[in-house]
């Protein structure tokens, strides 16, 4: 790079000007053209003549980049020609002389060239090879960490009940996520989807997954969430990774119902208006919570947990350890710098923020839903945007109907939600029998079905929620409210059905046994 940068350098001669000497600074890439421009400029000779340049013992010098630099004690003269002394052949001559020497220069400023992209290339290439022995490097020591995890793994580190793809030390150090994060590709969002993704009505099933992480990635750059904490957008894209490979493949615990329930806060921070009465970390608090609440759910429900005296149950001294669990492994994940994305917010300020999401998690628990309605029900008459307390709330019964909301959706969304959650829930009493532990009627294959499931949950704990935050936000009433009603009445409809098929076939036991009496 030093031997073709130094080729740049000008190039000076000097001249004789009415017994004076007269410098001249040009560039090694000039044109023969511009050299005898700045050479009449320079000799007071009018622009356009023609000129020759002769050195002290007369012999002609050759004007284009390539001549022969002098010194102040062999000074170069520039002689006007007349027309008279310019003969036809010498123009011809002079012009052949001056494409030459232009074709020269061009020449050797594309070698030039070519020897600083050479030498680029190779600096490149050498980075390139030394990057890669990083990797491997990298790579090894993943290897060997994996191999000693696994080792400590059979020598009595493995888990009961229910394990976790986070481990828990007993120092309490953390650890990074089960698996290395993988790549997912840009997806550009037509502007019908980004229209939709604000409504309580989109469809989740159509999604991949890499899709609704493109999605998820979209809502905090349309609320402005990544300029407000200063985000890095790819430490955003690593978290959002994280965050997937963090929720389980279980039947309605997944990262789809992460994704739901994200949906669905965006969507009522639109319809309710809400980045005009809360403040921007109020809203990467509700999303950020709203994307983390059912981390490394293990399927399996408090009641199982505390029952059963599983490990977090233990940890948490039996108080709601499953979402104490959701925010350990969220505050793991951000605790990685490169998973980071609170990383250039105040360490003050995220201390706020950490307990804010801390308090939106916990309040998903359902054995708390009685005690903050009532205390939302006290506030929401007159409620004050300016209090902090009335807002906390509002916030935690925002998280509670977003993530309970899929009977919002209409039918052909809602009910297969109702099936995956079926199938968790028989998952679960299977176990609980096969354990000897208690059993919810609720959750017994034997003795639920889908109209009984659902109708009761709509009536006494959708409904009111709903309704009590209708009274703050009049506007969901319409899209939020009645689709709850109309769910409530199909289910209703349905159970008629089935009461009156049990009816019909109890009838026709009873008729043949009786008919068979008569025998």
């Amino acid at each position: 790079m030093g031997s073709s940068s130094s080729s740049y350098a000008p190039k000076a001669i000097y001249l004789d000007v009415d017994g004076k000497v007269q410098k001249v600074v040009f560039s090694r890439h000039c044109s023969p053209c511009d050299i005898k421009e700045l050479l009449c400029s320079s000799s007071n000779i009018p622009r356009n003549t023609a000129i020759m340049m002769v050195d002290p013992e007369g012999a002609l010098v050759s004007i284009d980049p390539t001549m022969p630099t002098n010194s102040p004690n062999s000074l170069y003269k520039v002689v006007p020609l007349s027309t008279g002394q310019l003969g036809e052949k010498e123009d011809m001559f002079q012009n052949v002389l001056s494409q030459v020497a232009d074709q020269f220069s061009r020449a050797f400023r594309i070698n030039e060239l070519k020897t600083e992209v050479t030498n680029r290339l190779a600096m490149l290439e050498k980075r390139v090879e030394l990057e890669g022995l990083k990797v491997v490097e990298i790579e090894k020591c993943k290897n060997d960490l994996k191999k000693l995890r696994d080792e400590m793994t059979s020598r009595g580190g493995g888990r009961v009940n229910c394990p976790c793809k986070y481990n828990f030390s007993d120092d309490g150090k953390k650890v990074t996520p089960r698996r290395d994060v993988p790549n997912y590709p840009k997806y550009t969002l037509s502007q019908e989807t980004v229209e939709a993704l604000k409504k309580p009505t989109f469809d989740v099933w159509h999604w991949e997954h890499n899709e609704m992480l493109s999605c998820l990635e979209y809502m905090y750059h349309d609320l402005g969430l990544v300029k407000e904490f200063n985000m890095n957008p790819i430490t955003l894209k690593r978290w959002l990774l994280a965050i997937q490979e963090n929720y389980r493949n279980n039947p309605f615990h997944n990262f789809r119902h992460c994704f739901c329930v994200s949906q669905m806060m965006y969507g009522m921070i639109h319809l309710c208006n809400l980045q005009e009465k809360l403040t921007l970390t109020d809203m990467g608090i509700l999303m950020t919570a709203a994307v983390c609440h059912d981390l490394d759910h293990p399927g399996y429900n408090n009641t199982y947990q505390i029952n059963a005296r599983t490990e977090l149950a233990v940890r948490y001294n039996d108080i709601s350890p499953l979402e104490n669990h959701h925010c350990a492994v969220a505050f793991q994940i951000l605790s990685l710098p490169e998973c980071n994305i609170f990383a250039n917010v105040d360490p003050e300020a995220f201390k706020q923020i950490r307990q804010a999401i801390i308090t939106l998690i916990l309040a998903t628990d359902m054995a708390r839903h009685g005690e903050i309605l009532d205390s939302f029900k006290q506030k929401v008459d007159n409620f004050d945007f300016t209090n902090e307390e009335h807002v906390t709330c509002l916030k935690m019964v925002l998280i509670k109907c977003c993530d309970i909301s899929n009977e919002v959706r209409p039918t052909e969304v809602a009910e297969p939600w109702v099936d995956c959650l079926l199938e968790e829930y028989f998952m679960q009493s299977d176990r609980e029998k096969s354990e000897g532990l208690p059993v919810a009627p609720f959750m017994d294959r034997d003795k639920v079905t889908k109209p009984t499931a659902q109708i009761g949950f709509i009536k006494f704990v959708l409904i009111p929620m709903f309704e009590t935050v209708m009274k703050l936000f009049p506007q969901i009433e319409e899209i939020m409210v009645q689709p709850l009603r109309d769910s409530r009445d199909h289910y209703e409809e349905l159970k008629q059905i089935d009461d009156a098929m049990t009816e019909g076939s109890s009838f026709v036991i009873k008729f043949r046994k009786d008919f068979k009496n008569l025998d």
